[in-house]
């Protein structure tokens, strides 16, 4: 039988994994026989070995650190074969009128620098021929209302997705970028609001927002060998948003006018 998308025996490196997006990518990972070595700040050691990998103290905004565990998993397992890229913060909500540097900051810091720590720091160990999932967002193919840091910093990803596939192409090196609509996961309800969770699953076509898992399977299939030939891509996970406006949604506008 013929497997596909298999990640068998490929050394993967795994930033912000502790929950959300980057631990629905640690556990279909390790269901795929992947050697997974978990970088997050958080303490995901027991979730890590449960999956039969490994956990790094990492911050993705300090380069030393991200070298510490680029380092880690090639001691471990030798030649990097994927790297995922993929923590990340919000930040505050805010006008760009009412923004402070502090907002810009903090989102360029984590989202930003830490793909290019991953890049800088975890290239040179990898394989000919490997892979970088770096998580974007579709607030870095269209502006967001009041996401001004964040939309800043994941256009920058996408920006930094497709310079790195030219760069690394002679290496054979794909580097790729997801960018997903909002994603149920813990950072996106930890405020508890749900209007901006609500006004999305009104706009997107399939008439809600996507889970960790979905966003999962395409990082998934982009560092696997079958995605050979797909490079420099940024690739929106968003139910048809980008598409257009659906017709649930003109009617809800519709009748909000008539109200």
């Amino acid at each position: 039988m013929t497997h596909f998308f298999s990640l068998d025996d490929k050394n993967i490196v795994i930033t912000g994994g502790s929950s959300g997006i980057g631990k629905a990518v640690a556990e279909r990972f390790a269901a795929s026989c992947a050697k997974i070595t978990i970088g997050d700040l958080s303490d995901c050691r027991e979730f890590a070995e449960s999956l039969g990998g490994a956990w790094l103290k990492t911050d993705v905004a300090d380069k030393s650190s991200m070298q510490a565990l680029m380092q880690h998993a090639f001691d471990l397992h030798g030649p990097i074969d994927v790297i995922i890229n993929n923590a990340g913060v919000v930040g505050s909500f805010a006008t760009i009128e009412q923004s402070v540097p502090r907002d810009y900051e903090f989102c360029h810091n984590v989202n930003t620098m830490g793909v290019v720590h991953g890049i800088q720091t975890g290239a040179p160990h990898m394989r000919d021929g490997g892979s970088i999932v770096n998580t974007a967002s579709l607030g870095g193919l269209i502006g967001a209302l009041g996401l001004n840091g964040y939309t800043a910093s994941k256009f920058a990803v996408v920006g930094l997705t497709k310079t790195a596939a030219l760069e690394l192409a002679d290496r054979k090196i794909r580097v790729n970028a997801v960018c997903p609509a909002s994603v149920r996961t813990p950072m996106a309800l930890k405020d508890g609001d749900q209007s901006q969770l609500e006004m999305e699953a009104v706009m997107i076509p399939l008439g809600r927002i996507a889970e960790a898992d979905e966003v999962a399977a395409t990082i998934h299939f982009l560092a696997s060998d079958d995605a050979s030939f797909i490079n420099g891509q940024a690739i929106a996970v968003d139910g048809g948003m980008t598409a257009g406006t659906s017709s649930a949604a003109w009617e809800k506008i519709a009748g909000s006018l008539g109200d």
